[in-house]
């Protein structure tokens, strides 16, 4: 091992992207513009070796994730593997179209945690931004028989501007699932999400008020439900460590076996991206040329050369800084100290406030999936 691969530290965490074919149309969706289509989906043989390569590689938990990983048939084999190896193995589900006896059969095989969707607390809401109706009922009666198995359950909400208002009662909804966790994550303006962004992005009283029932909850629940929040970025101060800093604690694959140091790296133009077909994950992981690219602080610029935060927040979020800069060495935008924060203050509010007055719609783009599932 290199001094440089010395001082890398193994990742903990396998994002495991198995597919991108979903039954939903969440106009969110942080997938690609350019989704992986299933005739290029890695076979189970080599997930089986991606698997134990990661798992000699340090990793210590896989998030099975997709577009909807229980489209793929051989998902109970691949969590039996996951059990085999000693990771801790996360299913990343939709809830829909999930029968009861195939999550017995998952969890038999050894799943460890199920990570639930709702895009709302209602069925007409939740079903209008998913695309699909009916999906609130089947996601309620998929949490019931989670907690039957005795499986952890974890409840997820992406919020926005049509749901943001409503977060005591996803809450309240989480609490009644029988939840031991709550994400909230305000939607990431990348891929499809980037071309929702008017008809998604929250009034600046939206968030704050958001903020401050997500702070008595905390209290309210403490030691009942853990809430983990993500602040929308296009009304921080400070930048977050995106992925826990740049190919510094987890790793991507993608359904066709690309290795990204996170979900949206392939958006930055340049990087050349290994895969699992033709390199080992450990040689990705420390030699890869896109995992370098902005590990570390080398490759800082000012402001963030000097900042007394760049071991911390690691430069915020390189995908971002291109989406809103052009430069993905930039400060992220979020950061108060980039010369580009007050311009996206100002987006955020020019956005959300025609919404307000009524000069844009509030009509979704719904992604479709018809063709990249051939």
């Amino acid at each position: 091992m290199t001094g440089a691969e010395a001082e890398t530290p193994a990742p903990l965490g396998l994002l495991a992207e198995l597919t991108h074919r979903c039954p939903l149309r969440c106009p969110y969706c942080s997938n690609p513009l350019e989704l992986e289509r299933r005739s290029d989906e890695l076979d189970t043989a080599t997930w089986t070796r991606v698997l134990s390569e990661a798992a000699a590689l340090g990793v210590l938990q896989v998030h099975l994730s997709g577009g909807e990983p229980t489209a793929r048939r051989d998902l109970e084999a691949l969590v039996a593997h996951c059990a085999d190896l000693g990771l801790y193995s996360n299913l990343i589900t939709a809830g829909v179209n999930l029968p009861p006896a195939r999550l017995a059969a998952l969890a038999e095989a050894g799943l460890d945690h199920v990570q639930l969707s709702l895009q709302g607390p209602e069925a007409a809401g939740n079903d209008r931004i998913a695309g699909l109706p009916g999906a609130f009922h089947q996601k309620l009666a998929l949490a019931g028989e989670v907690r039957a198995l005795g499986l952890p359950l974890t409840v997820n909400c992406v919020v926005h501007r049509h749901n943001i208002a409503r977060l005591q009662e996803v809450i309240d909804l989480a609490l009644a699932l029988g939840a031991h966790r709550l994400e909230i994550a305000h939607a990431q303006y990348y891929g499809w999400a980037l071309r929702n962004r008017a008809a998604l992005m929250p009034r600046r009283a939206q968030v704050e008020a958001a903020m401050a029932t997500l702070e008595r909850a905390r209290t309210a629940q403490a030691g009942r439900l853990v809430i983990d929040a993500v602040v929308p970025d296009y009304y921080a101060r400070l930048p977050k460590p995106c992925m826990g800093g740049w190919g510094r604690r987890s790793l991507n694959v993608t359904p066709s076996g690309r290795v990204l140091p996170c979900h949206a790296a392939e958006t930055i133009p340049g990087l050349t991206f290994d895969n699992v077909r033709s390199r080992p994950l450990a040689e990705i992981w420390y030699q890869g040329a896109a995992f370098a690219a902005f590990r570390g602080t080398d490759w800082m610029v000012e402001p963030c050369r000097s900042c007394e935060r760049r071991e911390i927040d690691w430069g915020g979020c390189r995908c971002q800084a291109l989406a809103l800069t052009g430069r993905a060495e930039n400060a992220d935008p979020a950061c108060h100290k980039s010369r580009h924060h007050a311009a996206l203050l100002e987006l955020a509010d020019a956005e959300s406030e025609a919404e307000a007055q009524g000069e844009t719609g509030t009509a979704f783009v719904y992604r479709g999936f018809a063709t990249p599932q051939k």
